[in-house]
């Protein structure tokens, strides 16, 4: 029987916590940007994390990478995410070819790095306890109580049970809007709203990699020859690859799980097992295809299933593609970033890679010195007064959600969602009344780059 037909009530006493100002729901990136940024601020915060770990994607989901960080002129991921990228780096937690006080390397058009997952772990760690941020691992969010557009608390559920924790307000940082659902915030949900669900990949740590005579540019002659030879089991020409994390090293970003749906739990499961398969599977390909690969191992797959789309919130604002061809900057705006567009493939047809790879490397493809603004309204969900969102499920369409949805901007997003709290409790005022003046000024302070920008929605001083 459909679940839906029936329901089951339970009554059972559940304890009431104290009182916190904030609760951030999800330890990914944005959820620890916006934890520690509102802890700094002096809010009593408590970060519930659904795993074991803090770093979301960056940790539990191996996708340990971040790129598009410069517009070719500048560092535009400033603040909070360069102060985690420099103190990794102080960790040792990049790697041996990567520094980011290289001015020649800040001045690349899209540099990036990759990094150490375990090294990204225990710095986060380390930051929340520095800013008083209580974390909670292995803690899931049930329910919520509300009154009106304003959340009252929680219900969260780990392994001392259920418990009742009242709050101020409430970050959603879950990715997949977990928060927003349930406060019946409307939301844009891949599959039930759109015709198609961009295809999630499970991804791996392969070591053994000598990287003197591997190359990445090699890579889609080697996919294609694979896929000619009837090599794999899903002949996919849309493979990302191996990215260098290590001395040895990589992060290993392959094989897409079409049709999955984040919000199922029949399909996640069957993902993770399909994805556990393909992991095997490319790491022999990299072994028999790829110089360099001969000797490679996968160590481990991800604790956590790469989503790239599943529910996205409708706030006050949406970003949408007109904003991202056109550059758009915005006067509220509370970052600066310029991924392009990156809508993976939807199926195994060399019709569709053609359309992936015409759509991001040619048509989306932002040149030295472009770059668009994030606005704060993509933060504010309608009909909530004291929630925010950050992260994936920021309020954006599909195809710029598609540049959004990657780690560094999700800091961006989560850092100022973190510091609009504060205002917001600070000044007794809700989301939507947030001064973003104080708001833009107070990022400035702590490093973020946030040029001033005309009614027009140009910048006005680039320096």
């Amino acid at each position: 029987m459909n679940p839906s037909e029936r329901s089951f009530t339970l009554s059972r006493p559940t304890p009431v916590e104290s009182s916190v100002d904030l609760i951030v729901c999800g330890g990914g990136p944005s959820g620890c940007a916006a934890a520690i940024a509102a802890a700094r601020l002096g809010l009593r915060v408590v970060l519930l994390e659904a795993t074991g770990a803090l770093g979301g994607m960056g940790t539990q989901g191996l996708v340990s990478n971040w790129y598009s960080l410069s517009d070719g002129t500048r560092i535009l991921t400033k603040g909070l995410f360069w102060e985690i990228l420099t103190r990794l780096h102080g960790l040792g937690g990049l790697p041996p070819d990567k520094n980011p006080a290289d001015p020649a390397w800040q001045k690349t058009l899209y540099a990036g790095t990759g990094f150490n997952p375990e090294k990204l772990k225990l710095l986060l760690d380390r930051m929340c306890r520095e800013a008083g941020v209580e974390v909670r691992f292995e803690t899931r969010v049930m329910d919520i109580d509300r009154k009106g557009p304003v959340l009252q608390g929680i219900l969260t559920h780990s392994v001392e049970g259920c418990r009742y924790l009242p709050c101020r307000a409430a970050v959603d940082a879950t990715g997949n809007a977990v928060l927003a659902e349930l406060c019946d915030v409307p939301c844009r949900q891949a599959g039930r709203d759109t015709e198609k669900i961009m295809p999630p990949t499970l991804c791996g740590i392969v070591t053994g990699i000598d990287y003197s005579r591997f190359h990445r540019g090699l890579l889609q002659p080697s996919v294609e020859q694979a896929i000619e030879d009837g090599f794999f089991t899903q002949p996919d020409h849309h493979v990302p690859g191996l990215f260098r994390s290590g001395k040895q090293h990589a992060t290993q970003n392959c094989g897409h799980l079409f049709g999955m749906d984040a919000t199922s739990t029949a399909s996640l499961s069957a993902g993770y097992a399909k994805g556990r398969e393909l992991a095997q599977e490319y790491t022999e390909f990299a072994r028999q295809y790829l110089d360099g690969c001969e000797e490679a191992e996968l160590l481990t797959t991800a604790p956590l299933v790469g989503i790239r789309e599943s529910r996205c919130v409708q706030g006050e604002v949406q970003l949408n593609y007109d904003d991202f061809t056109s550059r758009r900057h915005f006067q509220d705006e509370i970052g600066v970033y310029n991924k392009a567009v990156d809508i993976h493939v939807y199926d195994l047809s060399q019709e569709e890679y053609d359309r992936y790879y015409r759509e991001y490397e040619e048509m989306d493809k932002l040149g030295v010195g472009e770059s668009y603004g994030l606005p704060y309204g993509m933060l504010v969900p309608q009909g909530m007064d004291n929630v925010w969102v950050a992260g994936r499920c920021a309020s954006s369409d599909v195809k710029v959600n598609g540049a959004i949805r990657d780690q560094p901007a999700c800091m961006l997003l989560g850092e100022a969602a973190g510091s609009a709290v504060a205002l917001s409790l600070r000044n007794q005022v809700t989301n939507k009344d947030v001064n973003t003046d104080q708001l833009r000024h107070l990022l400035r302070e702590r490093g973020a780059w946030l040029p001033d920008i005309t009614p027009e929605g140009d910048i006005a001083d680039a320096s």
